[in-house]
């Protein structure tokens, strides 16, 4: 193996496989020969199926532009009607009620496992910038936490330690979506998927380690969260994955589960068939609920005025089209023997405002009742406070019982139901534009500076309100959308919110801390993706080229 950093590892037979970024301490003990080979097996066989896919993405993309509309799929009729169940989950997936996401830094793995949740999304995707330090520390982080040496103290003295193994979160991992290469893994040249990295460096090292502790375990098999999947065609190809890297290292078919994130409009009308092709190795389904505000404003950008978004604060899942896609997921879940999990609740507590933590709190509580109220087997949250609220709301609706998978929520959902946007109400405010562009250059800046999961005004923001935030602007642009107060939004308009929200940045941070941070290129980031004449698909597409 060699590469222009002198890449970690030892010289491997195969010099077409080359680690291109700088070394990450103890990175060998990850990189290693076997486990690149592994990888570069993984692009050998799926890269080219994978850009298909994401070519059919294009075009199906210029076909809802054309029609202006969505609706199921004539073709896979038959699999929606048809009576079949995906395969039963294993004993650690069976109670899912609260589960705690964030990136896989070592001071997250250790508060995530420990933090009472039943599961840990273990995040390589929206919560994790994609820095190839992080890409091969997050690997090692979870290594050490199934081999329990991750205890350790912080600068400030703090110690922290896991919990006994019976008491930990099982570990559910999300790599990066399809979309996403790795710049600084190449083979034959090319740069590997980072879906491939993520998921082919984790399952090499862990399936074994985990399969070994026994049913009994938490942690007793390798789980994942599939992210950004666009229609069951994408889902087919993760299954042929999982079905391939099961027989290469000789674990049985099956042992892989995932869970799928409906956090796509094109997905939503492909639940069933999504499930479907997943069968053999499916968990359940996921309601992600801002990535799912964010493939809409993407697709139907450009479909008129009825689609246009309110400002993303007003939109809850109260909102009838919001309403739509929870009642189908638990339908189709609950149908086809699959958990179907809530979105999160992304509310950070305060330490110095009881009153903001008071009403947080009643607005976080109100959800995830609602949510199991609904028929949801579980549900997300962003913080460990969040747990409890979480928890206890799902025991009040589950009482000793694992899931509530017999509940069928009754009434067909239509096509009209999940595309009604402009039933959810709301408005286009100046206070709504002006929050959209504060999270939007916040969390860039963080982005850049290797940060995937940020505390933004009491919120976790992530990748996926960052993207809601500039497509709203683009979008709202676009429509000529004219705000409360009487001003029409522009280009011209965003600017000046940019410009006015680094000058208040420079005075709230002082000048050293300023200068000190990348807000020049986050806002120069921020106005290209926001205000740019053609839609960027995916916001980190460009910025991934200014991480280094």
């Amino acid at each position: 193996m060699a590469g222009p950093q002198d890449p970690q590892g030892s010289q491997d037979a195969d010099h077409s496989v080359v680690v291109a970024g700088l070394p990450v301490d103890r990175g060998e003990e990850v990189l290693t020969d076997e486990a690149l080979a592994f990888v570069a097996d993984l692009h050998r066989r799926f890269e080219p199926r994978r850009r298909e896919l994401l070519a059919l993405r294009r075009e199906r993309r210029a076909r809802i532009a054309a029609e202006g509309t969505l609706d199921f799929l004539p073709g896979t009729a038959a699999v929606r009607a048809g009576d079949w169940k995906v395969a039963p989950a294993p004993r650690a997936l069976q109670d899912r009620r609260v589960e705690i996401t964030g990136p896989t830094d070592r001071k997250m793995v250790v508060n995530a496992l420990n933090s009472g949740a039943k599961v840990w999304l273990a995040d390589f995707e929206d919560a994790s910038a994609p820095t190839w330090h992080n890409v091969v520390d997050g690997q090692i982080n979870l290594i050490d936490a199934f081999e329990r040496r991750i205890d350790f103290s912080s600068e400030a003295g703090k110690s922290y330690a896991l919990r006994p193994d019976a008491e930990l979160a099982t570990v559910v991992v999300r790599p990066r979506g399809w979309h996403l290469d790795e710049a600084h893994l190449l083979v034959d040249g090319a740069p590997v998927a980072g879906a491939f990295v993520d998921f082919g460096l984790y399952f090499f090292h862990n399936a074994a380690r985990l399969l070994a502790r026994g049913p009994e375990d938490p942690n007793s098999g390798p789980y994942f969260y599939l992210p950004k999947t666009e229609s069951h065609l994408e889902a087919r190809l993760w299954n042929e994955v999982f079905t391939h890297a099961q027989q290469a290292l000789g674990i049985e078919h099956g042992t892989v589960k995932a869970t799928v994130l409906i956090e796509t409009i094109t997905a939503a009308f492909e639940m069933d068939e999504i499930l479907y092709e997943l069968r053999d190795h499916a968990a359940g389904l996921n309601a992600g609920r801002w990535d799912y505000l964010f493939s809409i404003i993407k697709n139907l950008r450009d479909a008129g005025e009825r689609y246009v978004l309110p400002d993303r604060n007003s939109v809850g899942m109260t909102s009838p089209f919001m309403r739509a896609y929870a009642q189908l997921l638990v339908q189709t879940c609950h149908r086809r023997g699959a958990h179907a999990i809530g979105g999160m609740a992304a509310f950070i507590p305060s330490r110095r405002d009881p009153a903001v933590n008071a009403a947080a709190m009643e607005k976080v509580t109100a959800d995830k009742e609602r949510e199991a109220g609904n028929g949801f087997d579980g549900s997300w949250v962003a913080h460990p406070d969040l747990v409890p609220i979480c928890r206890d709301s799902f025991d009040a609706v589950l009482g000793d019982r694992p899931n509530q998978k017999e509940v069928v929520p009754a009434g067909e959902v239509t096509a009209a139901e999940l595309l009604d946007i402009a039933g959810a109400g709301g408005s286009c405010t100046a206070a709504g534009l002006h929050n959209a562009v504060q999270v939007g250059v916040r969390y860039i800046e963080a982005w850049l500076r290797g940060l995937g999961a940020v505390g933004i005004f009491n919120m976790m923001e992530d990748a996926a309100t960052a993207e809601i935030s500039r497509s709203q602007i683009w979008q709202w642009i676009y429509n000529g959308v004219v705000l409360d107060t009487g001003a029409k939004v522009t280009p011209d308009l965003v600017r000046g919110l940019v410009a006015t929200e680094l000058a208040e940045l420079r005075a709230e941070l002082g000048e050293a801390a300023y200068a000190s941070g990348r807000w020049t290129e986050a806002a120069e980031l921020f106005e290209q993706v926001a205000l740019a004449d053609e839609f960027v698909d995916f916001l980190t597409l460009p910025g991934y080229a200014l991480l280094g």
